[in-house]
């Protein structure tokens, strides 16, 4: 949003004082962001590159009918329970992805995505969204079974060890994990995966027993402890999930206090959302589930986040066999690859995994020419200068009449001064006055305002773009900005960089912040002073000042975008304003 005066004309004291009132309102707004948003936003981050992310332990509950029968443990292990010993890995190897399936439990519970840094330093690691269940804060995904009328280790649990046919899974080697029970019942997993993130999980059963058997297959995500979080509206983080074509969002405060979240439902999806890192359970979108939940569990001091859902019961004869097929999204939230799984397997409301927010109708359009001229130009802050070009054009006939307007007032003043002098103390006959003389020509007092209100929604949604969109995470611009998505870091303040230390936040005023400022006071000093009080033209002279230590803190690109929009409104102001007058000289001549 901008904030511009409506320099060069006489403003009416009760619109003066709505303009000012505007004006400080969203100075509010953005100090509100600054204080409430950005400040643990960053520190966020600087927590998220020194840990990275946090993960979790593991429990499955089985299917309503069946609550009476052995669920797994849910409780973490004793360390000496089997549940940790080495049986194994399959490791993982695809373009996006590396990392390994443990054998012991059929878990897939490392994972590396190996085009995503932690920092925009070289030697910093790649991100790590899954944990083994023996690291501090394990996180991992889990496929299995229960049996009706079964004791626990009648089906594989968290601490079966299975075989695998191959040592390696891959886009084009898809891996099988079997084992069998005592009665002669073969589970299998099988594991494919494709060259992004999405894994096909196959479960089957092949029953040997010599007696029908009824199982219900399930897939699980489990996270131990609460990961970090900016804890703010504006950004999910937590459990989220479609449910009967429903979207369901619970953060981990929310589960904490409003208890876990069940349902059944027909076909839907469920994970665990981080900022810009996503598991999602998958089932066939034509199954019916008797049970989903999105759950927190407590023992003692360890704190377990679980995500999961079961399907119905299913008989399996003897000598017969059941399959079971869902699939699996782990990894980064890359809004073509959401949009391409979510039309390719309809999935139900894939895309709301991104948090494009209310306005979604504005965000995700920013987004796609933000990215479409990205692929154009290959530079995310040249695309952000040409689609503000393309935006500026959108809204011209809000600028133009907003500039015609003005050059007409500014004409008129000499005759609005002449109207104060007469009535300056008759302030009703003034106001009638003042509306006979705007009519008469063609000026409309609020045609200032009409740029300010667009604007101000595109600030906002190109705002939650730049910080929700993994797309603009480490993107550079030229120079010394290196990463768009967060502020600008070249300050005077340590005289760039020279001086050894890194100032704080509120005084750490980059050269884009600057620039901004500069270009917000030339929008003031284009025209003639107004005939403000002192009071309201020491304010409008402050706001580019106070406005430079606010944006500050915000995204480089955002402050990109707002000091090149200033930049090319003093451009169009001051030809349209020319243009206005020259047109007006030729119609009195």
């Amino acid at each position: 949003m901008r904030v511009r005066p409506k320099s060069g004309v006489f403003v009416p004291m009760g619109e003066s004082k709505n303009f000012i009132l505007f004006a400080v309102l969203s100075l509010g707004i953005l100090v509100g962001y600054q204080a409430l948003y950005l400040g643990p936003k960053e520190a966020e981050r600087q927590r998220f590159e020194q840990q990275q992310l946090e993960q979790l332990g593991e429990t499955i509950q089985p299917p309503a009918a069946a609550q009476s029968l052995s669920p797994e443990a849910t409780q973490a292990p004793a360390q000496d329970d089997p549940v940790y010993a080495d049986a194994g890995r399959v490791t993982i190897e695809t373009p996006e992805l590396s990392g390994s399936i443990s054998l012991r439990g059929a878990r897939i519970d490392d994972l590396l995505l190996n085009n995503h840094r932690i920092s925009l330093d070289e030697n910093s690691g790649n991100i790590r969204l899954l944990r083994p269940l023996d690291e501090a804060n394990a996180y991992y995904v889990r496929f299995g079974w229960t049996a009706r009328n079964k004791d626990a280790d009648f089906v594989p649990g968290p601490g079966t060890a299975w075989t695998a046919n191959n040592t390696t899974l891959t886009p084009s080697t898809p891996v099988t994990l079997s084992w069998t029970n005592e009665a002669s019942i073969t589970f299998e997993v099988t594991f494919a995966v494709d060259d992004r993130f999405m894994f096909t999980v196959d479960q089957s059963v092949v029953n040997g027993s010599g007696e029908a058997i009824e199982v219900a297959p399930y897939g699980l995500i489990n996270r131990e402890g609460e990961p970090d979080t900016d804890g703010l509206y504006i950004l999910h983080e937590g459990a989220i999930g479609v449910f009967n074509g429903e979207l369901q969002e619970m953060t981990y405060s929310d589960l904490e206090d409003d208890g876990n979240f069940e349902s059944s439902t027909t076909g839907g999806w469920m994970g665990i959302t981080d900022k810009f890192w996503m598991t999602a359970l998958i089932p066939d979108q034509q199954k019916s589930l008797p049970v989903t939940r999105m759950a927190r569990r407590v023992s003692g001091p360890d704190v377990n986040y679980r995500i999961e859902y079961t399907e119905n019961w299913q008989a399996v004869p003897a000598s017969g066999s059941l399959q079971s097929s869902s699939k699996l999204y782990a990894g980064a939230k890359i809004v073509g690859a959401i949009d391409d799984y979510a039309e390719q397997y309809q999935i139900q409301l894939f895309d709301r995994s991104i948090d494009w927010g209310w306005f979604w109708f504005l965000t995700k359009p920013i987004f796609a020419i933000i990215h479409m001229l990205f692929e154009a130009t290959g530079n995310f802050g040249v695309s952000i200068l040409l689609m503000t070009v393309i935006l500026k054009i959108g809204l011209f006939w809000f600028a133009n009449k907003s500039y015609v307007s003005m050059a007409h007032m500014r004409r008129a003043q000499p005759k609005i001064k002449a109207l104060q002098e007469r009535f300056g103390d008759d302030k009703a006959k003034m106001q009638q006055e003042m509306m006979a003389l705007y009519k008469k020509e063609k000026i409309n007092p609020m045609a200032g305002c009409l740029p300010m209100i667009p604007q101000m929604f595109i600030f906002f949604a190109l705002y939650k773009v730049l910080y929700v969109t993994i797309e603009m995470r480490h993107q550079p611009f030229v120079g010394w900005i290196k990463d768009l998505s967060v502020a600008d870091p070249l300050t005077p303040v340590n005289l760039f960089g020279l001086l050894p230390f890194d100032p704080p936040g509120i005084i750490a005023v980059g050269v884009l912040p600057i620039l901004m400022g500069i270009s917000m006071w030339l929008q003031q000093k284009l025209n003639p002073q107004t005939s403000m009080d002192p009071t309201q033209q020491k304010i409008m002279g402050m706001l580019p000042i106070i406005f430079t230590f606010v944006m500050a803190q915000f995204s480089a690109g955002l402050v990109l975008y707002w000091t090149w929009n200033n930049i090319l409104s003093i451009g169009q102001q001051w030809v349209i304003m020319r243009r206005e007058d020259a047109r007006m000289d030729e119609a009195k001549a």
